[in-house]
Formats: structure tokens, C-alpha cells, sequence
């Protein structure tokens, strides 16, 4: 039996290699959070690092019509901030 393909990018294109979703796609963001459960600044790092690779390839490939700031902050990082109470506005990042 073949092991499963790991959920990583296939750039410049910024989609899953395992499912062809946008990267990082839902079982790559379980994985990360799993892999990074006990350092959360680490996680967040790595993301920014990511993001600004992404950025970088799609606003190449699209010079024209590239991805919005906003669309690529919440699929890189957005998902990894802890939200505060319930209509409260800001993020902050715990251990």
C-alpha cells in the first residue's frame, strides 16, 4: 500500500499536492496546528514566512488581478489566531 501524500504546496500555484485545495488546505492546517501545538509563535512565524512566499508566486503569475491582502492573510494566517470574546474585534495569540 502506497502511504498517503503529505497535504504540502505545489508551487508557484499555492494548492495542495494531496487534494488540489488552496493551501494550506484543511488537513494541512490539522497537521500544522498538531505539529505546533505547544508553540503557537513558531506556527505563526512559519505562516508569515509561508504567506509571503505565496504572495510573492501568485502576484507573479497574476501581476493583473492577483489574490487580495485580506483573502491571503486569513488562508495563511487568519486561521491560526485565537479570536476573543464573542464581538470583540481583536486577536491575540496564546502560548
Amino acid at each position: 500500500m502506497t502511504p498517503p501524500r503529505p497535504h504540502l504546496p505545489i508551487r508557484p500555484l499555492w494548492l495542495c499536492r494531496a487534494c488540489a485545495a488552496p493551501w494550506p488546505c484543511a488537513t494541512a492546517r490539522l497537521t500544522l496546528r498538531h505539529e505546533y501545538t505547544h508553540d503557537r509563535v513558531a506556527l505563526l512565524v512559519y505562516l508569515g514566512g509561508q504567506l509571503h512566499d505565496a504572495a510573492d508566486d501568485l502576484y507573479r503569475l497574476n501581476p493583473h488581478d492577483g489574490p487580495e491582502p485580506r483573502q491571503l492573510f486569513d488562508r495563511f494566517l487568519g486561521w491560526a489566531l485565537i479570536r476573543g470574546a464573542a464581538g470583540d474585534d481583536r486577536t491575540r495569540i496564546s502560548p
